[in-house]
C-alpha cells in the first residue's frame, strides 16, 4: 500500500523473513565511519528474538524501516498494487529493525514481516529518520512494567515481591 504523510511517500508491505534477509543491509557506524550510522549488531540480542519467535507465541509485529537503495531498482505498480525490486543484498538499507531481521533470520521458522520502504531518500533524509526513530520514542516506566509482568503471569518470585511493596505504599499513609 502507499501511503503519504506530510511530504514522504512510503510503501507499506509483507515480506517472509528470508527475502527480507536476503535483501536487507547496514551500515554500520564502526565500519563505515563517514557515512555509517547503525550501531553494531549484538548477536545475543538477534539471537533472543529468533528464540522467542520459535516458541509458536513469539511474535514480532512492528514493522522493519528500510530505504530501498538504487540495487533495488524499486517499482510501484499502480494497477496491481504490487511493489517489485531486483532480490540483492544491498536492495535496502534498514533504518530501523536491524537485530529483528537478523533475529528472523537466525530463528528455524521463516514468518512473514510487516515491512515500511522509503524510496530515494538521501542519505541526510535515512540519518535524520533513524534518529527521529531512535531518540522521539519513550521507554514504559518500570513501575508499569512491573504492573504489567502480573497481568501477563511473567513476574518473578522477586517482581512479585516488590509489587506488593509498591501496593502498600500506594495505599498505606503509615
Amino acid at each position: 500500500l502507499p501511503v503519504t504523510q506530510g511530504k514522504h511517500r512510503f510503501y507499506t508491505l509483507v515480506l517472509p523473513s528470508r527475502i527480507l534477509a536476503a535483501t536487507c543491509a547496514v551500515d554500520a557506524r564502526a565500519e563505515n565511519p563517514i557515512e555509517g550510522f547503525q550501531r553494531l549488531l549484538d548477536k545475543k540480542r538477534a539471537r533472543d528474538i529468533a528464540d522467542y519467535v520459535d516458541t509458536g507465541f513469539g511474535t514480532v509485529p512492528s514493522a522493519i524501516i528500510l530505504s530501498a537503495q538504487p540495487p533495488a531498482q524499486l517499482h510501484f505498480d499502480r494497477k496491481t498494487g504490487s511493489l517489485r525490486f531486483c532480490n540483492d543484498p544491498r536492495s535496502f538499507l534498514i533504518i530501523d529493525g536491524q537485530h529483528r531481521v537478523y533475529g528472523f533470520n537466525l530463528a528455524r521458522k521463516s514468518v512473514n514481516v510487516p515491512v515500511v520502504v522509503y524510496n530515494k531518500l538521501t542519505r541526510a533524509q535515512e540519518c535524520q529518520l533513524f534518529m527521529d526513530i531512535n531518540t522521539k520514542q519513550r521507554p514504559v516506566p518500570p513501575e508499569l512494567l512491573l504492573d504489567i509482568r502480573r497481568l501477563s503471569e511473567t513476574e518473578s518470585a522477586a517482581e512479585a515481591l516488590l509489587h506488593d511493596v509498591f501496593d502498600l505504599f500506594a495505599t498505606k499513609d503509615d
